[in-house]
């Protein structure tokens, strides 16, 4: 039943924590996301179970830094098995054009796929108040509208993005580009730390392509039963 277009975050604390979800989950789930707590508490160890049990991968760490110090950073992170890597889009142009490059030329040497590299736009948590706390006068939206098309011109596969703006991001990036979409929440569930969320559908209606869902299918009191429901209102889009 899996469906590969869902991304369950793996959002726990030790390795007993990642096999308990990932049994429970069994065949149901394909895909899962590993960020940067349980990257820096377990290291590579999570990343080879996962391949072992034949699981895809996306290695959630948002690189940003000067351009190749972020690009030999990717080259190195493509030992880990990771099928989807990530940067910050704020690190500009020139980081995730040097990224591409040195990341495809370094698979295409080594005889392997590259990684999809996507870029981070504007974090789902952040919402209209914060951002103009922060000092920018043009909206959210515009400026992830920016980004996505920067990390397009740079040759990025995607971008990481709210919901809420997909569907300007697929008009203006076209129909082959990844929309990774976190901020998921299925009618009912808490929001919690999330800002611009969307439901399942809405979200791939809007253009998502893939969906990132942590809480909801973690903390429910049937995780297997709850990835079933969010694939099966995915299907019926």
């Amino acid at each position: 039943m899996a469906d590969s277009r869902l991304i369950v975050a793996l959002d726990v604390h030790s390795m007993p924590d990642v096999r308990a979800l990932v049994e429970t989950l069994g065949d149901s789930v394909s895909y899962y996301k590993v960020g940067m707590e349980l990257f820096y508490r377990v290291g590579a160890e999570v990343l080879t179970y996962l391949h072992d049990q034949g699981k895809s991968i996306f290695l959630d760490l948002k690189l940003h830094d000067i351009p190749n110090t972020v690009a030999e950073g990717l080259c190195s992170l493509m030992n880990l098995h990771a099928d989807m890597l990530n940067v910050h889009a704020s690190g500009g142009y020139e980081m995730m054009r040097t990224a591409v490059e040195r990341v495809r030329g370094k698979a295409a040497q080594d005889g392997i796929p590259a990684p999809k590299l996507i870029a981070v736009t504007i974090l789902t948590s952040i919402g209209g108040d914060d951002w103009k706390e922060m000092g920018f006068s043009q909206e959210i939206r515009e400026q992830v509208i920016r980004f996505a098309s920067l990390a397009k011109k740079a040759g990025m596969d995607g971008v990481v993005a709210s919901p809420q703006e997909a569907v300007a991001i697929r008009e203006v990036c076209g129909p082959d580009f990844l929309i990774v979409t976190p901020g998921i929440r299925p009618a009912g569930a808490d929001i919690n730390d999330q800002s611009r969320i969307a439901t399942p559908s809405a979200a791939l209606q809007n253009g998502a392509s893939h969906l990132v869902v942590g809480r909801p299918i973690r903390a429910a009191k049937d995780p297997k039963a709850a990835a079933e429901a969010i694939i099966r209102e995915m299907e019926r889009v």
